[in-house]
Parts: C-alpha cells; structure tokens; sequence
C-alpha cells in the first residue's frame, strides 16, 4: 500500500483501446498477434467488439452460491511503507509516523506508538510475512529468560481460581487469525483453560513436570500457564508468546511453528479472509449495489467512475478509516456453468445465438484453440486453461501480480459497472519488483513470491514517482481486456459487475515460459503445470504442428535438450550409478513436486530409500535427504536417445518456413522475362498463411509487392473496364480520377512492378487511345457548329477512359447548346405538338446554359412566339369563360385567327371544337323544328343537356329547356296522382301492362322461339321496365306504340291467370295443412284470412287488414297487386289533355293513351255484362251463397256446430264441401268471387278490371253482381251432405284425427290401391298440339254444364276430345305447344299443367290425382 498523500489521485495514462473490423474480430489469435507490438508496450490493452456482438449470458444465476472474500482496504500499515519494523527503530521514524496518522505533537507519542506496534502488529506482520516465530525470539529470551518471566509475572495478575472463568480478550483475534489461515473457526462457547498442562480444546495430558518445559525459555515452571499445542503438542508460556496470552484462548490452538508450516504452504488469496455468509448472484448484487448507495449518497449509476478511483485510493492511504468489502473472486465455471454458453451445457441457446458455441472470443475456447500452446498441457487448471468467474462490487480489488507462468489473460466483463485497471509492461516487471522490494524489503526478505500471491496493493502514483510506467482503462460491460507476458496488473471494480477470466499462451509466450519456470526454481515456488511436459507433448504431435510453434518448439527443445544433459552428467559424476524409469506423466503435479523448489519434476528426478515418495530435481539433488548420494536412484522419463528424435521431427516441421523463404526471396529479386505472374505471389502468401509463418522483414515484403500489384491491377482492370460510364452518366464525378499525365505515370510503375501484369500491354493500348481523343476533341471543339451525333461519338468513347480528361466539360457543354438549338428545331418545325408548356421549358432550358450567340438567337425567336401564343391563349379562354356566351359569329372571328399561330394551344382549340358543335347542334334543332315531327322526351332532355355544355349563345335553346320543363312538371303531377306514397314502382310502370307478375310457384316456360318470316322486322323482347321503355321510345307513331303495350296487356292477362290458378291449387284439400304457406309473412294458414280477388291468395288479416273501409264493399286486393293510388277515371282524362298540350312524346304518354282506351273499352264491356247478368238472375233465382275457403274443426257443442254450418262468418269452397277430409282452424272473413261455373269471358273481364290503375264504378258493379250470382247445382255423384243438415254437418266436423294427417295426393292413392288397381309405371310426359281456336270455343261452349269429374277415360282414341280442358275454370293457354298432365286417379282426364297448378317436373316424378277424384275416393273410404 501506498503512502497517504496529501494531493488527490492523478490517473495514469490510458492504455490502447482496439475497435477490430468483423474481419479482423473472426481469428482472435491473429488479432492479438497485430497488436501485440503496440499493446504490449502497455502491459495491458482494451477490445471492443464490432457492434451486434451480444452473446448470450449462460451462468445458472438460480444455482451460484458463493462465499465471498473480505478485504479491508488498509491492511498494509505505514510501517511497511516506511521499510519495516527495524528499519523504522533504527532510523527513530516512530514520532514521523504518529504525525502521518493524525495524532498530535507530544512527548513520548512515538513511543507510545512503537510499545503498541510491537506488542501487537508485528507478530502478526511477521506471521503474515511467512516468518517463524519461535526462531526468531528464543535467542532473546534465552539470554534473558529470567526477566521475561519477570515481565510475563507481572503482566499477567494472579487469579482467583474460585471465580468463574471468563471468556478470553483475545478471543476474536485468535478465531481472526484461523480465518487469514484456512483454519475451521471453532465454537464461541469453548471455555478459557488455565488448568496445568492443558490443551485449548479442553482434554488434560499426564505428562512428567520435567518433560514438559516451554520450549522458547526451556523451563518446566509456571505448570498452569502452559499451553499444549493441539497441533504437534509441544508447549509454551501463555507469557512468552509474543504477544503474551492473559488466558488460555478458546477452541484450538497452533503454536509458531505450526502455524509457519501452514502458511508454507500454497494458499488461495493469500491475505483474504473468507467471509462466513454465503450469497446467491441476486442477494450480492442488492448488497453491493446498497453499500455504494449508502457510501456515496447517490444512485449508483450517477456516481462518476473518476470520484471512485479516488475515494479507493484515498481508502486505501487511510489507516484511520476501515472500510470492509467483499468479492466473489476465483469462482469455479466448472461448477456453476461459464458466462458464455457452451455445447451441451443447461442453458439452452437459441438458433441465433449457436454462432457463439464456437466463437473463438467464447473463453471456454480460447484457451484450447489450436494457435494456443496449452491446448497441449493435459490437465484441465482451473483459473487457466478452465475460466473463473469473479463477482465484484463497489472497491473490492485485485492486487499487484502477473499471471501463472507469465501467460497472457483475456477478462471479459459480462455486465454490470466498470472494471477500472492499472497495468505496467512486462519490460518494467523487475524495475517494479525492485521498488516494491526498496519500499518494503522485510517483506519480500521473509516471502520471496510476495508478489505472486495478491496480496499486495501500491499506488500507481506512487511506481510512476520510481519511474515505473502505468497505465490504466476502465473495462466496461461487454468489452475485453488482455494482459501480456509478465505485465504486472491490478485494480479494482465501480460497483456490483460479473466477469469472468482465463488464461493463454501463444507461439511468442514459449521462451518466457521457460524462464519462467527458472525464475519459480529461484523463489521455491510451485508450478501450475510441467513446462517440459508440454513441450514433449508438442514434440510427440509433430506432424501436425503449426510451423512457427514448430520452430519455437525446437529451440526451446534444444535448450531442455542440453540443460537435461549437463544436469544428467552431473549427477552421475556426483556417484549416482542406479537408473530407471519413471511415468511421472502419470502421477499428480504434487506427488512429484522437487522437495526443495517445488518445481513438477517431468524429464528426471533422484529419490532415496529413506524417503519413499519424495523426490528432488536435479538442481536440488543434496537436499533431498543426508544418506549417501551412492544411495540415490536416477529417474528419467526418457533417454536422451528418445528425446533426439523427437527433436529432429520437430526440426524437420520447421524447415518448410525455409523452403517457402528461398522461393519467396527468387521471386521478388526476378527481373524482366523472368518476372513471375500475380498469381505466383498470392499462392506463396496463401501458403505463408496456411502454414501460419512467422510475420518478418520477408513476409511483409511479399505481402507488400502482392499489395501493391493486386492494388495497380485493380486500378489497371477498372480503366480498361470503363467503370467511368455509370458515374458520369449520373451526373456524378469522381474526385479520384487519374490524370492522363498520371495514367503515363502509372504505366510506367506496373512495368517496374517485380511482378508481372497482364494489364500493363492493354493499359499501355489505352494510353494510345485516349491521346487520339483527345487530338479529336480539339478539333470539334474548334468548329463553329457541330454535330449532335459527333459529339455524343467522342463522349461515348470517353466513358471507356477511367481518367481525367480537360476536354470533357467543354464537349459536354457544346453538346448541351447542340441538344438545344436541336430540340428548338424539332418543336417549331412540328406546331400541332408544339405547346406553350414545351415552350416554356426549352425557354428554361436555355436559359440554364452557356452563353452562345446560336442559342440566343433561339432564345429571342421562342419567347416572341410563347407572347403571341400566351395572348391568344388567354383571350381563347376569356370567351368561352363569358356569361352569357358570346354569338357563334363573334367566337368563329376569335377562331379564325387564332389559327395563324404556328402552337398547339388548348383553348384555342376548344374554342374550335364549341364552335362546331353549335353548329351541329343547331342543325340538328332547325332539322327538328322543319320535320314536323313531335319530339320524344328523351331526345328533348338530351338536346338541352347538350346544348347547356356549349359555350355559345343558342337561340332555341332557351325554347327547349322551358318544354323539358313542362314535361317535367307534368311527370311530376301524374306521379303524385297515380303513385302511393313510397312505392317503388315508377309511373311507365304504374301505366303500363304489369310485365312481371308474382311467382306462380311453377317455373316459367321459356317462350318457344318462333322462327324469323322473311321481311318482319325482329322483335324486341319485353322483359324489363328498361325493354319496354326502349320499344316505346323507339316506336315511330302511336298505333306501334299501342301493339307494344297489347303484347305486354296479353302477357299480363296470361301470367295473372297462371297465378290465380297456382294459388288457388294452393287453397284445395290437402291431409296437413301446415306444409301450406301463404300471406306476406310466408306461414301456414291461422284465424281470419282475407283472400285477394285479382291473384287468388289468401292472407292473414292481422298482417294486411286495410284501416280505411269493410272489405265487403269492394273487391279486396291485396298489397303486391294494389299498386296504385287509382284515381277516377276523369283526372287521368285530364292528365291525358295537359299532355297533348305539350307536343312532345313521352313512353309515359303513350302508356297512359293505351290505359284511357283500354279503360273506356272495359267500361263497355263491362256493363253490357252485369246488365246481361243481372236480367239471368231475375229469371233463374237465388242460389247458393258461395264459400271459399276451410272451416275451423273440433267444436264440442251443437250450438257451434249449427252456428259453423248455417251462419254465414266462416266461408268454404265447394271442394271442401265435397270433401270429407277434417277440417284446419283457418276461415275468410269476406265472401269472394266463386270461380264454379264462371266463364273464362267473365273471370277476364273481372280481372282486367281489378288490373286498371284508374277507379271506375263498373268494377264494383261488377264485382256485387259476380259475388251474388247463384251457383251451379252440385254434380249427381257428389257424396258430401247438404249443408243445412246440422246432424251430417256435426258429423262431417267430427272426423278421427287420424284423417286429418292424410293429403289429398295419398288418400288419392290409397283409394286406388283399396279398388285393388296395381300401381302405375311412370306415365310419359305429353305436349298436345293447339287445335283450331274457333273448334275449341265451341267445344267450350258446350262443355260449360259439364261435370269437372266427367268420365274422359274413353276419350285416349280421340284428339278431338284430349284437347278439352275438364278444369272448372279452364284458361285457355295459346301457343305452338301446351303442357299436359293426365289424372292418376279414377278419371284418366287431361288437364292443362297451368290450369291445375303442377309444373313439369312435378307431373314427371310424382302421380296426379285430380279434386275430383280426391273427393271421390275420400267418400268412399268412409
């Protein structure tokens, strides 16, 4: 430790700091090899690796327990400073000293201090030191044993052995002592012994009074104050132990000599207690990082490293002040798993961290790479060739030492806070020990390894006062720092950090290591490994071995060589005849240590009888025992005949370097012809570097003429290349471009090159070629005008020459003017694309370059013409801009001239284009206005929208848009008439046919396609709104117009009856109802329904009851068919006139002609009709009421059942009169239309009534004369019972539930199979020619009365007769073909497919059975 000082810390300079490439960072070894001649002029140096260089942290944190060390940081006083104890009596510095500690001036304070001193630091200096007390006092005490006893007497006051025993003072300085000496710390509760001859551990020796004598004064006296060694039982004075014992000390004790030979002994960290708690990584690292919070009183990350250094070293000048840390040093990664992952290991690394499994920076690598020499010494050394891991916090250090056998070390700070280090070259390592020595020589006098065992701490300042150079760094996390060979290092850590350390030796390292062995032999100090071992161990790996340790491996062999010989000579000269061997490879290091030097014997040894297991080296031979040398044994490892070999082998290894050096040293001095070729030079420095050669003056010279030529090839193959282009092309230069003066230059070098290039020929070519360029260049340059072609020629050739060349830029301004003036040329001579924008920019363009008379001349005439097309261009605009637009005359002036300009100009023209387009359009209005024609409404809309986006005054146009108005505003009117609040139908609809009615639940036919008569004009299809507004528009008059709207009036009448027929199928009698679905909620039939008179369908009343009026006073339609307002019949006539007024045609105007005349015509027939029906009721009488729809089952009581049958709420159809089949809990709440026996003639004239969109008082007349008309009487086979029998009609309600489930199609069949008729194959699928319409109204006519269940099965022989419909309300379908289906059940009759409600493919798969013959067959089961 140093001297206090009075000034602060001044840091030592900074050792280098490397930042190694990804390259350079890939082979370690080859790294510290570069910087080696640098660093190791430090002692110590810094390795930052490239950034991204993150290995993984791979220590189990849960399993490290470790115990660390206690360091106090004064533990070297001032005495040591100042030379020693002796020393400092000698010279009187006791006062100096007590004025150095603080005490003030006085009388005697030295003495006081020294009394102190003596009495208690300087036995424990001396025992530190290695020192044996015992020698060293009992000459003193002998010569006076009489006034020690004496002084020891009246030291130590009699006791009175009544009282009880007390614990002893010294105690905890006995139990301190153990720790600083490995010893086990005994139990606190051991009792003081003062009993005679008595052992500290508590057990009584019997021994005689004169055999047992204090072996310091040699007197038996004073029985009870002696102390029994529990180590080898000799006994002391409690009085004559320095310094005396006032009582016998607790647990065991050790006398001076014990505790000498046990401090001989190698120990770990010398001079450190072990502390007694054992912390995990987690527990240190909260204790650490509180003890540097609570000492500086601030966030440990905030305290600055540089007031650290100095408080550690002011700590450590401060013996007033004891600060206590601890550190987890030396701490096994064999046990507790390394830092860096390793293969096989518990931490699992992921697939982006393996790179790091075989890193050579992995320390758990770098000590056992090839290029490291202890990949050869066999065993595994923990802290060597094993890393070790270290565990620091705030102050705790390490002291001044150099590593094992002087090997380099590499310390890698995983995390945490810095590592502050000071280190000195290993050229300054004996000018260090030499002031270590001067400053503390007692020390080094009694320990001569001092330095070696970590125990020492000196101030930087103070060596570098002595002149020894230090230096220093601060390690942070992730960064490495090397130590060289034999520099001696120390330093201490910021705060709470892990690192973690190994060892390695290199190539260079070999004679130093064995000087190092030497230098051990000279301290009696014990070797790690065998040096010699080592080397026989590379020896034997010849082959194999790397040829620059090859070469260090024969010279350090030749010297082991002769040093074994001459040692051998003399021992045999000495009178030691016995030899043998020995496989002291197979033994421990300590079972074959020199009993003197304690160097590991390997290549020989002499052992004795006398001492079995002990042995000495040959440079220690006589002090291995006092027999005879004649007695001694010669043991050797090997013969020096098997040791020759092995060094020829190595020597021959070796000799490849010389090889490689005398081709090396041809090639470079080769002159002429008889240089060799690049290629030559790269494999000789290929095999210099995969022998690994030694780095010397030939090596760099290759390496540097490979340079060299490899650097003027490159350069030579980049101007023959013509790299130049890409760069010049973008716009870009090049600040490295030779100059042609520079290109003669390096011509010149490549042939003085000593090697030979094959560029140089080529490059010499080029030199030729850009000379003839430049000649060119001068002449172009020369001429007034010039070519654009001729130009770019000369560039383009430039782009070939990787050199700077003057001419360059005047070429490449001359083609910019030549570009130009070419482009001005173009675009003047070509006015169609000519605009102002192009102008513009080549008017910017010029501006932009060199002055020249050419392109001002250009320049003048293309911005004239940019004025003139400017001024135009802005009046062009300005025009069609006004409000109102100007007259077509005022616009076609403008136009006309305008046109002189020789430029494309945009308004211009489109002032051209408006002006033909307004005559177009006014042509086209004068041709509509001659014609006398009534304009569409379409084409009127669309002569003002386009008239409208004309820029020029139009005369008619105004006339125009008020009659589009008029149309508008009485679209509007018909509209709000015609249409219901929020309908989505149009009012063409509205007007029209309806051309789509709802779903008849059969699929609709295709229409044949008729084929095409010669001359007729195609039709066009209706089946869209958008259809038939495209045939209206387009028909030329109104009667074209009228036959369109028949056509869709026909389909409507068709459709409409297929539908009805469809629905009212749906309403026959079927065994389960709830398959049925109706209304617009789509569900089974429930309660009060109202059933529609235009389609047919039933519907809840709940879900489409009508709030205003009793469906009895008018037909009840249902929403989908109520499509309009339906207005009386004298607003539409009025609609009708303001149209006319108009004078234009709209599809709306023809539509609504169509519906007035078709209305009048209806209105005709209609009252010719009911006048007809009322006079036949006047003559036939009353009838049956008729009924609709199902009556609810399951009454219980007479009175309801009379009610159902004779009242009049519940309505049935005479099917379900006929019908015996239960009945379903549904009823209507009006009476409709009965279709029996109603003539196709009145059911269309019905329907065509409830059809129009207009309100006439002939549809309701109608409609009470229709709903009041008698029935036909019931056909003479009807089984169903009267209904105004209530007894039948109770019994017709109460049917077995059984029955209910049954639909009309299965008890069809079933009556089928009871009549015993097997059952039929699937009948084949018929389509009837149409007969003559006049035949089959007759037939019509006289089958009117018929029975619907009249027997046709006689009928198959006759087409005649097939081509009746037996349907109660048969429809008549038209057309070249019409769809049959034959009943399955007793009949045989042919029905209409449409008048029945079965489609075609229900009729191909499934059997038909009629309603009549359902009814039939239900009877008869009863």
């Amino acid at each position: 430790m140093s001297r206090p000082r009075t000034d602060e810390f001044k840091p030592p300079p900074e050792c280098p700091v490397f930042e190694p490439s990804w390259e350079e960072f890939g082979d370690p070894f080859a790294f510290i090899n570069k910087i080696r001649p640098i660093a190791e002029k430090t002692g110590i140096c810094k390795v930052r690796p490239p950034p991204g260089w993150q290995p993984p942290f791979a220590c189990d944190v849960d399993r490290l327990h470790f115990v660390p060390r206690i360091q106090r940081l004064n533990e070297l006083e001032l005495v040591a400073d100042e030379g020693g104890f002796d020393l400092v009596c000698r010279d009187r510095r006791w006062t100096k000293i007590a004025l150095q500690m603080g005490f003030a001036p006085g009388k005697a304070i030295g003495s006081h201090l020294r009394a102190h001193y003596e009495k208690v630091l300087y036995p424990y200096n001396l025992f530190q030191s290695g020192a044996n007390l015992l020698y060293m006092l009992k000459p003193t005490l002998a010569a006076d044993s009489q006034a020690s006893k004496d002084l020891m007497a009246h030291d130590a006051p009699p006791r009175d052995p009544q009282q009880p025993e007390r614990g002893c003072p010294n105690a905890y300085g006995a139990k301190h002592l153990k720790s600083e000496v490995g010893l086990p710390p005994q139990s606190n509760t051991a009792s003081c012994q003062t009993k005679t001859s008595h052992s500290a551990s508590g057990r009584v020796h019997p021994v005689q009074v004169d055999l047992v004598v204090c072996l310091v004064c040699g007197s038996g006296a004073d029985e009870d104050r002696l102390l029994l060694c529990d180590g080898c039982d000799d006994s002391y004075h409690t009085f004559c132990l320095i310094p005396s014992l006032q009582d016998v000390p607790k647990g065991d004790w050790r006398c001076p000599k014990c505790l000498a030979q046990e401090c001989s002994k190698p120990q770990e960290a010398f001079g450190f207690e072990q502390a007694y708690r054992d912390y995990s990584l987690r527990a240190f690292g909260q204790m650490a990082d509180a003890f540097k919070s609570d000492y500086f009183n601030m966030p440990v990350h905030m305290v600055p490293t540089e007031l650290v250094e100095k408080e550690f070293w002011r700590l450590v000048g401060a013996i007033e002040e004891d600060v206590t840390v601890e550190y987890g040093a030396d701490i096994a990664s064999k046990e507790f798993g390394s830092g860096f992952p390793i293969p096989n290991g518990r931490f699992k690394v992921s697939p982006a961290d393996e790179k790091y499994l075989k890193c050579g920076w992995n320390l758990n690598n770098m000590a056992m790479m090839d290029p490291s020499v202890l990949t050869h010494v066999t065993a595994d050394i923990c802290g060597m060739t094993l890393p070790w891991l270290y565990v620091g916090m705030c102050f705790s250090s390490f002291c001044w030492h150099i590593e094992d056998h002087w090997s380099y070390s590499i310390n890698y700070l995983h995390w945490g806070e810095p590592k502050t280090w000071y280190g000195a070259p290993g050229s300054a390592a004996e000018q260090l020990e030499a002031v270590m020595k001067k400053l503390a020589p007692e020390l080094f006098d009694s320990q001569p390894d001092l330095l070696h065992q970590l125990v020492t701490i000196m101030n930087p300042n103070t060596l570098m006062a002595h002149g020894v150079p230090i230096y220093r760094t601060n390690q942070c996390a992730g960064e490495f720092v090397v130590t060289f060979p034999r520099a001696y290092h120390s330093g201490f850590n910021q705060g709470f950090n892990f690192a973690e350390a190994v060892n390695f030796c290199t190539t260079d390292w070999m004679p130093l290591g064995r000087q190092c062995v030497d230098h051990y032999r000279l301290l009696n100090r014990y070797n790690v490994f065998s040096h010699d071992e080592m080397v026989c161990n590379m020896a034997s790996k010849a082959g194999t071995l790397d040829v620059v340790l090859a070469s260090a491996v024969h010279r350090d062999m030749a010297l082991m060589i002769r040093e074994e010989k001459a040692l051998r000579d003399a021992v045999k000269k000495l009178g030691v005849s016995r030899c043998q061997e020995a496989k002291y490879d197979h033994l421990q290091d300590d079972e074959r240590q020199c009993v003197k030097c304690r160097t590991t014997c390997y290549l020989s040894a002499v052992t004795c009888p006398c001492s079995p297991g002990v042995l000495a080296c040959l440079h220690h031979i006589h002090d291995l025992c006092p027999c005879p040398v004649s007695n001694y044994t010669l043991n050797y490892r090997f013969t020096l005949d098997d040791l020759y070999p092995m060094m020829t082998a190595v020597k021959h290894r070796a000799e490849l370097y010389d090889d490689w050096a005398s081709r090396v040293a041809e090639t470079l001095d080769a002159r002429l012809e008889k240089k060799k070729g690049l290629s030559v030079f790269r494999s000789l420095v290929s095999e210099s570097d995969s022998n690994i050669f030694p780095d010397n003056d030939l090596l760099f010279r290759l390496q540097l003429v490979t340079k060299d030529a490899e650097k003027c090839s490159s350069v030579a193959q980049q101007l023959l290349g013509g790299k130049r282009q890409t760069r010049f092309r973008c716009g870009g230069k090049s600040q490295s471009l030779l100059t042609v003066e520079e290109l003669r230059s390096f011509v010149r070098q490549l042939y003085n090159l000593p090697c030979s290039l094959t560029q140089a020929p080529l490059l010499k070519k080029l030199l030729n070629d850009i000379e003839d360029f430049q000649q060119h260049s001068e002449k172009v340059l020369s001429e007034a005008v010039s070519s654009v072609v001729e130009i770019q020629g000369l560039l383009d050739v430039s782009f070939d020459f990787d050199v700077e060349l003057p001419e360059l830029p005047c070429l490449r301004v001359k083609l910019e003017h030549a570009r130009w003036l070419e482009g001005v040329q173009q675009a003047t001579g070509r006015p169609s694309t000519l605009t102002l924008e192009a102008m513009r920019r080549l008017i910017d363009q010029g501006l932009g370059l060199a002055p020249h008379p050419s392109v001002e001349k250009a320049m003048a005439r293309l911005q004239e013409l940019l004025s003139v097309a400017e001024h135009w261009e802005d009046k062009a605009g300005s025009l069609l801009r006004a409000s109102p637009p100007h007259p077509i005359e005022t616009l076609s002036a403008a136009a006309e001239k305008a046109s002189a300009i020789p430029a494309q100009l945009p308004n211009c023209l489109l002032l051209k284009a408006s002006i033909r387009t307004a005559r177009e359009w006014l042509q086209e209005a004068e041709e509509q206005q001659a014609g006398g024609t009534v304009p569409t409404a379409d084409a009127l809309a669309d002569m003002v929208l386009r008239g409208q986006a004309i820029q020029v005054h139009l005369e008619p146009l105004e006339r125009f848009r008020s009659l589009s108005a008029e149309v508008q505003e009485w679209k509007e009117s018909a509209a709000s008439m015609l249409l219901k609040k929020d309908s989505p139908f149009t009012l063409l609809e509205i007007l029209c046919p309806r051309f789509e009615v709802g779903s008849v639940g059969s699929p609709k036919r295709k229409p044949k396609k008729a084929s095409q008569q010669p001359g007729k004009k195609k039709t066009v299809p209706l089946d869209s709104l958008a259809d038939i507004e495209k045939a209206l528009s387009e028909s030329k008059d109104s009667s074209s117009a009228a036959a369109t709207l028949e056509e869709l009036r026909l389909r409507e009448m068709d459709a409409l009856a297929a539908l009805r027929a469809h629905n009212e199928s749906k309403l026959l009698p079927s065994g389960d109802c709830m398959e049925l679905t109706v209304c617009l909620c789509h569900k089974t039939p429930m309660g009060a329904m109202l059933q529609c008179e235009l389609c047919r369908d039933a519907f809840h009343s709940v879900c489409v009851r009508d709030p205003g009026g009793s469906p009895a006073e008018r037909p009840w339609l249902c929403p989908p068919c109520r499509r309009s307002e339906a207005p009386p019949m004298a607003e539409v006539l009025s609609l009708l006139a303001a149209l006319e007024r108009t004078r234009v045609r709209l599809p709306e105007a023809d539509a609504l002609h169509f519906l007035v005349e078709r209305a009048v015509s209806w209105q005709h027939r209609a009252r010719q009709t009911s006048d007809e029906l009322r006079l036949q009721e006047m003559q036939e009488g009353p009838g049956t009421p008729p009924v609709l729809t199902r009556w609810a089952s399951g009454s219980t009581t007479a009175d309801s059942n009379a009610q159902v049958c004779g009242g009049r709420a519940p309505y049935l159809t005479p099917e379900w009169n006929k019908t015996s089949l239960p009945q379903t809990v549904f009823y209507t709440e009006q009476k409709c239309i009965p279709l029996q026996g109603l003539s196709r003639e009145l059911e269309e004239l019905m329907v065509e009534g409830l059809l129009l969109p207009v309100s006439l008082p002939e549809t309701q007349d109608l409609y009470h004369v229709l709903l009041q008309r008698p029935l036909s009487p019931p056909p003479a086979g009807c089984l169903s019972p009267p209904l105004d029998d209530s007894s039948d009609c109770t019994e017709h309600l109460q049917l077995s539930s059984q029955e209910k489930t049954l639909s009309w199609r299965h008890l069809a069949r079933e009556g089928v199979k009871a009549e015993g008729r097997p059952g039929k194959d699937k009948k084949p699928h018929y389509k009837r020619q149409k007969m003559n319409k006049d035949k089959s109204l007759e037939r019509r006519a006289a089958s009117t009365s018929s029975s619907p269940r009249s027997d046709f099965s006689q009928s198959d022989d006759s087409d005649e007769e097939m081509s009746e419909c037996p349907a109660e309300s048969c429809q008549q379908p038209e057309g070249d073909e019409v769809d049959w289906v034959q009943c399955d059940g007793r009949c045989n009759q042919w029905f209409h497919q449409v008048c029945v409600g079965v489609t075609t493919e229900l009729a191909e798969k499934e059997d038909y059975v009629c309603v009549g013959c359902t009814i039939d067959d239900g009877h008869l089961r009863q």
